[in-house]
């Protein structure tokens, strides 16, 4: 939340010197208060002493000491709303899902344009806003899956999974838009906030994690089912007749 200031509060977990502090001067241009970390230790120091809290974390993978995976991960066993935007110079696609699994909401690769990155960052800052003065429904239940939206957990059977902000708000997606064929770049544009003209495999990396969790046979699934060339489609009960399927 936004201190009595009213500014977001940013870290930047960054051991180069240099890129940490330009990314500092160009936060605080856009109006942020801007706390910066040079390691996971430094870092966690922060968010614990924070007062208002942190609103965002920009994460670098390759720190001293503990990883930006592990600070991710570790954030997550805490905090599961806390946007967390990863910028590394890995570009491997296992790097990213890699960081997608440990809990991160977006992955950007350096060398970086920096009005994508900010405007990354404004779409982050403004669904956290939107999250924390929305009312939100208590839950969902389809086949053996029960979700709670409110506690941010998923259980099927008698497993519980956390899930992540991200996780959370594109299964409330696809339930909110049951049967309909949402495009890759619908997605992007109305979870992510992601301009049409980004592109990325974010939506894949996030659905097979989903997938994972909800279904029976994450390879057979019978719920968020692939439409070929176009996206996904999401089916509460694939026994029932099928809704009636469009494109917006």
């Amino acid at each position: 939340m936004a201190g009595a200031s009213g500014r977001m509060r940013i870290l930047v977990v960054e051991d180069e010197k240099a890129l940490a502090e330009g990314l500092e001067f160009n936060f605080q241009q856009e109006g942020y208060h801007v706390d910066l970390a040079g390691d996971g230790s430094a870092a966690f120091q922060i968010l614990d002493d924070a007062d208002p809290p942190i609103d965002l974390v920009i994460l670098d993978l390759m720190l001293p000491g503990m990883s930006g995976y592990e600070i991710c991960r570790q954030i997550r066993e805490n905090d599961v709303e806390l946007p967390i935007l990863v910028l590394s110079s890995r570009t491997l696609s296992e790097d990213k899902a890699q960081a997608f699994d440990a809990g991160t909401d977006q992955y950007m690769t350096k060398p970086f344009a920096l009005p994508e990155l900010l405007s990354r960052v404004r779409n982050l800052l403004e669904r956290r806003g939107h999250r924390n003065q929305a009312p939100v429904e208590q839950g969902f239940t389809f086949g053996n899956v029960s979700i709670d939206f409110l506690s941010f957990q998923l259980t099927v059977d008698d497993n519980t999974h956390d899930l992540t902000k991200t996780e959370m708000e594109l299964l409330r997606y696809f339930i909110d838009h049951e049967g309909m064929v949402l495009t890759r770049q619908q997605l992007l544009r109305d979870v992510w906030s992601e301009p049409d003209t980004i592109t990325t495999r974010s939506t894949d990396n996030f659905v097979m994690r989903l997938r994972r969790m909800i279904e029976p046979d994450a390879s057979h699934p019978r719920h968020i089912l692939s439409v070929r060339g176009t996206g996904y489609r999401f089916v509460a009960n694939p026994d029932a007749e099928p809704a009636a399927v469009r494109i917006d």
